[in-house]
């Protein structure tokens, strides 16, 4: 990529902006347990479909009976998350091998926080940076929408609140085909014993299993996030990852390298300390597709 590309903005060629996005999957809960799909910028409608009848056994001749059916329809948007750091102006100046190599460099870093920033949206409809509600937190975030099914956490029988969650969802009509958990609920499964037997002994010295009694499973400290408002801890989150949520992210990741100014706000002259500012952006939209198939332990 020749120096003077990056002197405006421009895209993250193709293999460094899907790299990044595979590493989604080892930092978020979300990713992890989740199907991605591709959202245009636009957004997308998915349409949820509620057939409450029975199906009908009609004999030949036989006149056929009304069923009810509904479709909700659940909008996609993505949203704009942002992320950039300072290196030293010789990255204008540099081989195309060694931009490269800070490309990727911070590719890794921003896979990571935005890995980070969809898990701590999502789940908590928070912003990231500062941990205040965002506006979306009522209408598509977990704890704003799937609060029907919540479980009181009770670190010495962790299992019995998941079976307890597990059943509310079921209660439902839902499935449940994942589970995330914070640090601490997975150290709480690791520390029940009986008979000084372990009975997860797959917990135990902080270890993060891809599945848990069938499920897929996920411990990680976004899940335990909350606002500084907030009176309790979100602990486990269970239900049905693959089929009741969905996300994505817009094909492009803008990339710009700024050479002027105090566009980080740190009051410092990026030319006067001979600095750039590389900056990433990435399109993110996720919905909801049914709050009934989850609920939380906190």
């Amino acid at each position: 990529m020749p120096a003077t590309t990056l002197n405006a903005s421009t895209n993250f060629p193709t293999q460094i902006a899907t790299e990044m996005f595979s590493k989604v999957r080892g930092y978020s809960s979300l990713a992890k347990l989740s199907a991605q799909s591709p959202i245009p910028f636009n957004g997308i409608t998915e349409f949820v479909f509620n057939l409450d009848s029975e199906a009908s056994i009609v004999g030949e001749g036989g006149a056929k009976p009304a069923a009810t059916a509904s479709a909700t329809p659940v909008v996609i948007r993505p949203i704009k998350f942002v992320y950039q750091a300072r290196v030293s102006d010789e990255f204008l100046c540099a081989s195309d091998e060694a931009r490269i190599n800070t490309l990727q460099t911070f590719a890794d870093g921003f896979a990571k926080k935005i890995a980070r920033g969809l898990d701590i949206a999502a789940l908590h409809g928070l912003n990231p940076a500062d941990l205040t509600a965002a506006s979306f937190q009522s209408t598509n975030s977990f704890d704003g929408l799937c609060t029907g099914n919540d479980v009181n956490y009770v670190a010495a029988s962790v299992d019995d609140n998941i079976s307890a969650a597990i059943s509310a969802v079921q209660a439902d009509g839902g499935d449940v085909t994942g589970i995330a958990m914070s640090p601490a609920a997975g150290a709480a499964l690791s520390a029940i014993k009986v008979n000084g037997v372990a009975q997860y002994p797959e917990f135990r010295f902080g270890q993060n299993p891809d599945a848990f009694y069938g499920m897929g499973s996920d411990v990680n400290s976004t899940v335990p996030v909350k606002a500084a408002a907030a009176t309790t801890t979100p602990h486990v989150y269970v239900g049905d990852f693959q089929n009741a949520f969905k996300w994505g992210y817009a094909a492009n990741v803008p990339l710009e390298v700024i050479q002027y100014g105090d566009p980080d706000g740190r009051s410092r002259d990026l030319k006067r300390y001979n600095e750039v500012c590389l900056r990433a952006e990435a399109y993110i939209g996720w919905g909801i597709l049914s709050a009934d198939s989850f609920a939380i332990i906190r």
